[in-house]
């Protein structure tokens, strides 16, 4: 479906829900239909969706992000996916997103690995900052945003192999899962941007967690590693949210 949108842009409908924050008929449309399909089978559960809101429901909720990268959508890019996660009693238990333009599925289950398009995945094996390749964005900067990344950038962009910015958390957590990317944080993600992804990495052998090292809470502040450089990446961001906030 989303797909579908993209191959008639010119016509497409496009409005702004912020400075740096696009959305579009298409993911509105994808939205509705996957929450329509998700009651006829799972009427109890729980569902929060980027542009719905939330259905409260019983200890499942789906954690939906229609179109993660609408800004790369909107420019005929490939760096958009269809993101779904689910938790049962607030843990993630399942997660996939989907890269139409790529073609590449990838799925978790809690306690059964990752995979990408049926083959499993995992986390890459380097074990220092130098060799490493990272991702980011920096959508918050120009906003009413009091935070932005240009600082937590700054305290170990001289220290990595590369840098990336994708324009799409899905993506960047998925491409840590199969070891694509080393690592990957942000200093404002939400609830939908990031549920899928985390159970993705978690199975693929990595980890993720707040700035300061504790659990993630799919808000705020976040980073996803391979977790051999986690710990210095949690060194160095909360060394700058310590100083930043001061």
């Amino acid at each position: 479906m989303a797909l579908g949108f993209q191959r008639d842009l010119s016509g497409l409908d496009v409005q702004r829900k912020s400075v740096r924050e696009l959305v579009t008929e298409a993911d509105k449309a994808v939205e509705k239909y996957l929450v329509s399909e998700i009651i006829k089978r799972y009427p109890d559960h729980g569902i929060l969706g980027e542009e719905q809101g939330e259905r409260v429901g019983n200890e499942y909720r789906w954690l939906i992000d229609p179109i993660d990268g609408t800004t790369s959508f909107v420019h005929g890019e490939a760096y958009f996916g269809v993101s779904i996660g689910v938790e049962k009693a607030g843990a993630m238990v399942l997660g996939a997103v989907n890269f139409p333009a790529t073609g590449e599925i990838f799925e978790s289950e809690k306690g059964r690995g990752a995979s990408c398009n049926g083959k499993a995945i995992r986390v890459s094996a380097r074990d220092n900052l130098n060799d490493s390749v990272l991702a980011t964005s920096f959508g918050c900067i120009g906003t009413t945003t009091a935070d932005n990344n240009i600082a937590y950038f700054e305290s170990i962009n001289t220290e990595i192999l590369s840098m990336r910015n994708l324009g799409s958390a899905a993506l960047h957590l998925c491409y840590v899962g199969c070891g694509r990317l080393d690592g990957y944080w942000q200093v404002n993600i939400k609830p939908w941007d990031v549920a899928a992804g985390l159970l993705i990495v978690a199975e693929a052998g990595g980890k993720c967690s707040k700035f300061a090292g504790g659990p993630s809470d799919l808000s705020g502040d976040f980073i996803a590693s391979n977790g051999k450089i986690h710990s210095e990446m949690v060194r160095r961001f909360k060394a700058v949210q310590i100083q930043v906030s001061s």
